[in-house]
């Protein structure tokens, strides 16, 4: 994944792994983040943080975040933060299967890995995988922790 940025990055649970910098709409999700050693900024103070550079991260990351908002609104905060992704870079997107889905009441929009494309084909990104984490697609509809996993690039060929 090389240089991270997250959005959405809620309390730093994957910051805590990668080499990367978190961005969260939810400024207590932030502090509690920050208390773990994370870089982590509200998405009003990024834009002005040293970390906000230009073609500065080798992959975004969005980790439970679609299924929070309307495709339509997905596809926008994905190209928000477009321009810090370096050329030739990956979008990871993650969202839960169906009983995952079912299981907060804050999800809005079911995305499987048809609607991920959806979002991201839009924007110019190239889907080069797709799979079910941690196991087989079918068990996503029981087990709450099965996810979507789509990677997409700049400029790469495709490989659905």
């Amino acid at each position: 994944m090389g240089r991270t940025l997250e959005v959405g990055c809620g309390t730093g649970r994957n910051l805590v792994h990668l080499d990367a910098v978190g961005v969260d709409h939810n400024s207590n999700a932030i502090e509690l983040a920050r208390s773990r050693g994370c870089v982590a900024y509200s998405t009003w103070e990024f834009a002005a943080a040293p970390e906000a550079v230009v073609a500065g991260f080798d992959s975004l990351l969005f980790a439970h975040v679609f299924e929070h908002m309307q495709p339509g609104q997905a596809t926008e905060l994905v190209a928000s933060y477009l321009r810090y992704l370096r050329p030739q870079g990956q979008v990871i997107s993650i969202c839960p299967q169906e009983a995952g889905f079912r299981s907060d009441p804050t999800h809005v929009a079911f995305v499987d890995h048809q609607r991920m494309s959806e979002i991201l084909e839009p924007l110019g990104l190239t889907l080069t995988r797709r799979f079910s984490f941690p196991f087989p697609r079918p068990v996503g509809r029981r087990f709450p922790y099965n996810e979507f996993v789509a990677v997409a690039t700049t400029g790469a060929p495709s490989r659905k």
